[in-house]
Order: C-alpha cells, then structure tokens, then sequence
C-alpha cells in the first residue's frame, strides 16, 4: 500500500483538527464529554484543535499526504510530571476554549494525566485518526509503524490511553500493553493506558 507520510505543519493545522473531530465524533469518549450529539458537533472540533496545537507547538503531526490519517506525538522527558505542559494547562485550556460550562472537558485530562508514567523518557502518541471512511484499512498502523520502530532502534518506549476495546486490540498487536490501571470516567468508559517497551 505505501502510506506516504509527511509532517504536519501550522498550515496543516485546522484540516487535522477536522481529521480528528470527523474519527472521534463517536468515540466513547467523546460522547462522554460531549453527550447531546448536536452540541457534540458544534464544540468537538475546537475541544480536538487544543491538541493539535500543543502537538504543533511541542511535539509533532505524521499526516498522511492525502489527508487520511494522522497521529499526534510528544516525547515526554524522564521525570517530567506527565509532561507538564499538555497534562497541567491543557485540560483547563480544553474547557475554556472548547465548552467552559463542562467540566467532563478538562476532567478527562485530569484523570489521564493522572496515571501517565514518568520514570523514564518516552514517544506519547497523543491521537491517532484515520478519516471514516478509510478506517480498517491499516492505515493507523502504517503511520506509526516507523515511529515504533525508530523506537525500538533507540531502546526508547512508547506510551498511549486507547479509548475503545477496538483501538485496545489494535495496540496490542502492535507491542503495547495495558498497565494494569484503567482510567475510569465517572459513569461513563473506560481507557486503557498502554505501554510499549523497545523490542
């Protein structure tokens, strides 16, 4: 198939924001934070676009250059809390930007970025979206498949929060495993926080 993958840059930044918002609208999550579907469809993309900017800003976008998926990293330092910049201020920046009366905005970042390790440096895939009507095609594998694997040539792990059992299983297969720890949302999903040692 051969993805060609490029960076993303600020140009790129309002077409991923609309990638993300168009893979994840009915993700359980998302219909946790977001639960009327109307209201869903009106703040979604803004509440996604804080995490396009802090990857902009701060890590990096793998986009495919036809637009069809695209997968968000930072790489988080040794001892660094959570990596303070995404898991302190942007759950706040989420809310205020996004839908300031929901709380549910800023609590999903409170609650993962609770339980993100921070003994050793690491690659955090932040999101991964491929565009609807392309998902189950490989397309996600493909696009993190040369991150993995610079990782495991540089002996350095991997890290993500997979927000349904589908995304849980496809991890799997790619070297991560569950922590043990899953995020509980009050009265709504769970996410698996997965690590993924160099192999």
């Amino acid at each position: 198939m051969g993805l060609e993958i490029r960076q993303a840059g600020q140009s790129d930044r309002d077409a991923v924001a609309r990638l993300l918002d168009e893979a994840f609208r009915n993700d359980p999550v998302s219909s946790w934070v977001f639960p009327d579907p109307e209201h869903r469809a009106a703040v979604h993309g803004k509440f996604l676009g804080v995490f396009v900017d802090v990857a902009l800003a701060e890590g990096r976008i793998d986009y495919a250059v036809d637009g069809s998926a695209a997968a968000l990293w930072l790489r988080i330092p040794a001892g660094d809390p959570q990596g303070e910049p995404v898991e302190d201020e942007v759950p706040a920046k989420m809310r205020a930007i996004a839908d300031p009366d929901n709380e549910r905005c800023e609590l999903v970042g409170r609650l993962t970025g609770a339980v993100h390790p921070t003994a050793e440096e690491h690659e955090y895939l932040l999101m991964i979206a491929v565009s609807p009507g392309r998902q189950g095609e490989g397309l996600g594998t493909e696009l993190i498949r040369p991150v993995l694997e610079r990782c495991d040539r540089e002996g350095v792990p991997a890290y993500l929060e997979a927000s349904s059992e589908r995304s849980k299983g496809l991890y799997e297969r790619l070297g991560w495993q569950f922590t043990g720890e899953a995020v509980r949302l009050p009265d709504g999903p769970l996410m698996w926080p997965m690590w993924r040692k160099p192999q």
